[in-house]
């Protein structure tokens, strides 16, 4: 049966094609680890175009500087840098939300569950720059201790994706909630021991920033737009203080409302008074648009305070971010050159033997001692649906260290040859945790038997 529009004329062949087409993109769009493959075909193009015969043009193509100019005012930087520290913050934005309402109502809804995330990532931080240090306890090595205690939160829950329905989404949760708190102890570290210092006076613009935003949501703002400007304000006081700017993200998704907002009367009731309108003003072959301009905004109003905030702006964000921002993050950033590095130089193997064995073995190692030692002191317990072989499964993915790692490498070394060691060491490692991790991932999920805890 062919379709027919509501006048009763048929429907172009086109536009029938281009429904279907879109009706199964939208589907993919949808699926978490549809979205995990197109990440890793990006890295996998990133590492390939960097070490081949056109390496200089990937290099050269993300440093491309992008200027900004409003009369005397003007602002430029690379494009990396606006990939990194622009577009990353609407990641850290979803992923803020996605704990929020963990937080709330999920796994994260009490102190005893969510103290497990806070001392894993703590037990994923110090194993690894004791194993680091144990490989090289002193001189410029030493340096690079802090390099294999990061998660890359990105490609983490991006391997995980790869897995599909077969993994508990609390495991997932468990993951996201550990790799914040991993990233933020990196910002710290990279905050205290490899800067200058913190230039306090962007937390007064930082301040500002969260003000505005209290501010909007006690008088009733509800659509998501308007917060851009206050968004902006302490993604700017964050960038001054020398912290990782994309925390503003997190900031903001922390923030954001977990209930709908208070109306005079019930977002229903509006709606359906908006559709009885509508009916009533489209019943003449020629309505008058502006009588029915009001009812639509009544109905879009409903819309938007139906769904609480934090659900109603992740969904909307979700496809840009798994099929935009991160599959552009890892073709910037997962591009490492193997050229030029030599491991017979003095510390180099040592050096990329230290960060491969602290993130493939520390990591997991400290993750789940920690998270034992909790649980069997009963000061926490086990996420709902979270086994020991899903706390395992974390262990392994948060040593996929990659991008935060490869930055704080390029802060601790100053030696060009040690720099190229401990990049391959994170090439390395965060290839062999992802498979390592994918590997256990499998086999658990095709076993689903619960561990006794």
């Amino acid at each position: 049966m062919t379709p027919t529009t509501s006048t009763g004329s048929t429907l172009p062949r086109a536009q029938l094609l281009a429904e279907r087409a879109f009706s199964t993109l939208e589907k993919f769009l949808h699926i978490e680890a549809f979205s995990g493959v197109v990440l890793l075909l990006a890295a996998a193009a990133a590492l390939i175009w960097a070490n081949s015969p056109y390496a200089d043009g990937y290099h050269h193509f993300w440093h491309t500087t992008v200027a900004f100019s409003v009369g005397s005012w003007s602002i430029s930087e690379s494009l990396h840098f606006l990939i990194n520290d622009g577009l990353m913050t609407i990641f850290f934005l979803v992923v803020g939300m996605e704990i929020r309402r963990e937080i709330h109502e999920g796994a994260l809804a009490s102190m005893r569950l969510a103290a497990l995330p806070l001392a894993a990532a703590v037990g994923g931080v110090v194993a690894p720059a004791l194993i680091y240090f144990a490989f090289n306890p002193s001189g410029e090595q030493a340096h690079g201790w802090a390099v294999p205690t990061a998660t890359d939160i990105a490609f983490a829950v991006g391997v995980l994706a790869l897995l599909g329905r077969s993994i508990p989404s609390n495991v997932r949760v468990f993951l996201l909630a550990l790799a914040i708190i991993d990233d933020i102890v990196a910002v710290l570290i990279i905050a205290i021991f490899y800067s200058g210092g913190m230039d306090y006076s962007g937390f007064i613009i930082a301040a500002l920033g969260i003000l505005m935003v209290l501010g909007m949501q006690r008088i009733g703002v509800v659509s998501a737009y308007p917060y851009v400007l206050p968004g902006i304000v302490l993604w700017l006081g964050l960038l001054q203080t020398g912290a990782h700017p994309t925390l503003a993200g997190v900031v903001l998704g922390l923030m954001t409302p977990v209930f709908a907002p208070r109306t005079r009367a019930h977002p229903l009731e509006v709606a359906g008074k908006a559709l009885k309108d509508l009916l009533h003003h489209t019943a003449d072959d020629k309505p008058d648009p502006h009588h029915l301009a009001q009812p639509l905004k009544q109905l879009k109003h409903a819309q938007l305070t139906l769904l609480p905030p934090v659900s109603r702006v992740q969904m909307a964000l979700h496809p840009y971010v798994a099929f935009g921002i991160m599959p552009l993050f890892a073709l910037a950033n997962a591009g490492v050159s193997l050229d030029g590095i030599d491991l017979s130089a003095n510390g180099s193997m040592i050096v990329m033997l230290g960060v491969l064995i602290a993130l493939v073995l520390g990591k997991p190692l400290g993750i789940i001692a920690a998270s034992v030692l909790m649980v069997r002191m009963g000061w926490c317990a086990l996420p709902p649906g979270v086994t020991w072989s899903g706390v395992c499964l974390v262990g392994l993915l948060a040593g996929i260290g990659f991008t935060m790692s490869i930055f704080i490498a390029t802060l601790a070394f100053t030696d060009p040859n040690l720099l190229g060691a401990a990049k391959l060491g994170i090439l390395l490692a965060s290839l062999s945790a992802a498979v390592i991790g994918l590997a256990w991932g499998f086999i658990q999920g095709r076993r689903k038997q619960p561990d006794v805890t």
